[in-house]
């Protein structure tokens, strides 16, 4: 259910494909972490924790060369994502990314966070296949383990394919991203009974063990504080400043195109429903929900549902303009994906199913759309079941 976090820090040394990691290691982050907890007298906001649990250099889950990616448990994988499940959706993907690339008349793709490099292989390939020129498909990760991965899996398509650590300076051309920002570190905070919110963070335990614990705060959430939104004395919840961040990162290095984000979540009514009232941070290991994320630190996922709302009003503060939001399901069919299926074969269309179905991956997915000012078109993909006023 993930990839890498992009931002502009450095990418850690590589590591040989497939090389497990050392218990060892996850003990060696436990210490830079204790040692974070110290420094920062005696409490650190979950945020930085997950940061380092996520991207440590060499020790984090994206820095070590674990294995990620996978459809069962028994490969040593934690999650699957849908590129890794079947090729129609990197095909149905590039049919909106060829309208992109022709409207803004550009001939670049910049993926944050590729993974294994499944979805660029999809991409490249369907739009060679569209005859949609393609100069150049630029992936910018920080794991130097996925980017090996990455550079193994792509060798065929030559100099088309290259990596950065960082943000291009200016950037003309399609922007995609597939559970991307699910995984930019959150804050978690605490409704207290008599109003307003506590940061939760963490800390030692009398033995040493890492554990939550919480402070008084000045954060606040708008929906909940101003608009009178729903809430319960001891709520917790997720704000995702570092997502909104990164899509005003966007606006100021895209120049002309678009960027497309694929994802799971909610729009914010939905997000701070007293149905979420436990928030929406899980982790992941060998395909199984893990309910302790503060515990061996490095060797499992951390994620949390994407608040749309917010991501959209980053986008369109930064100065872009949304251009469509719906469910994966609408989006993907609405480039073609049913056509796809049924020309293909049985394997392809059950995992093809696992796409759009509404149990599956079909409705909690989301798709969300920005243009650069002065870029008119009328997305393919947005075409029926477009929800921007729900957002």
């Amino acid at each position: 259910m993930r990839k890498s976090q992009p931002d502009s820090v450095s990418v850690p040394p590589e590591q040989r494909p497939g090389e497990a990691l050392p218990g060892a290691a996850s003990a060696d982050l436990r210490t830079l972490i204790a040692e974070a907890i110290t420094v920062n007298g005696g409490w650190l906001p979950f945020d930085r924790f997950m940061a380092m649990a996520l991207y440590q250099p060499g020790l984090g889950y994206y820095a070590n060369s674990s294995r990620k990616f996978g459809l069962m448990p028994q490969s040593g994988s934690d999650f699957v994502t849908a590129p890794e499940l079947t090729p129609l959706f990197g095909q149905a993907l590039a049919v909106q990314v060829a309208q992109a690339l022709r409207e803004s008349g550009t001939t670049e793709i910049f993926e944050f966070g590729a993974g294994s490099g499944a979805l660029a292989e999809q991409l490249i390939s369907a739009l060679d296949a569209l005859g949609q020129p393609l100069t150049r498909y630029t992936i910018i990760d920080l794991s130097g383990t996925l980017r090996a991965r990455q550079a193994l899996r792509l060798a065929r398509f030559g100099e088309r394919v290259s990596w950065a650590s960082e943000w291009p300076a200016a950037m003309q051309g399609v922007v995609v991203g597939n559970e991307v920002l699910d995984a930019m570190p959150v804050q978690l905070l605490v409704r207290q009974p008599e109003g307003g919110w506590h940061e939760r963070g963490v800390v030692l335990g009398e033995a040493g063990e890492l554990v939550f614990a919480d402070r008084p705060s000045e954060l606040t959430i708008p929906f909940i504080d101003v608009e009178g939104g729903p809430v319960l004395p001891g709520m917790v919840t997720e704000i995702h400043p570092q997502a909104e961040a990164f899509i005003h990162s966007l606006a100021e290095h895209l120049q002309r195109g678009a960027a497309f984000f694929l994802d799971y979540g909610f729009p914010e009514a939905e997000y701070y429903h007293l149905q979420r009232h436990q928030g929406t941070l899980i982790a992941h290991r060998l395909h199984q929900v893990d309910h302790d994320p503060l515990g061996d630190p490095g060797e499992k996922d951390l994620t949390a549902h994407v608040n749309f709302t917010g991501i959209a009003l980053a986008g369109q503060q930064a100065g872009l303009d949304v251009i469509g939001y719906t469910s994966q399901a609408h989006f993907l069919f609405n480039c073609g994906i049913a056509e796809m299926m049924a020309g293909a074969e049985l394997r392809e269309r059950a995992m093809g199913q696992k796409l759009v179905t509404e149990h599956e991956m079909g409705e909690l997915f989301k798709v969300i759309a920005f243009a650069t000012p002065g870029l008119q078109f009328n997305p393919l993909g947005f075409a029926h079941g477009d929800r921007m006023h729900r957002l």
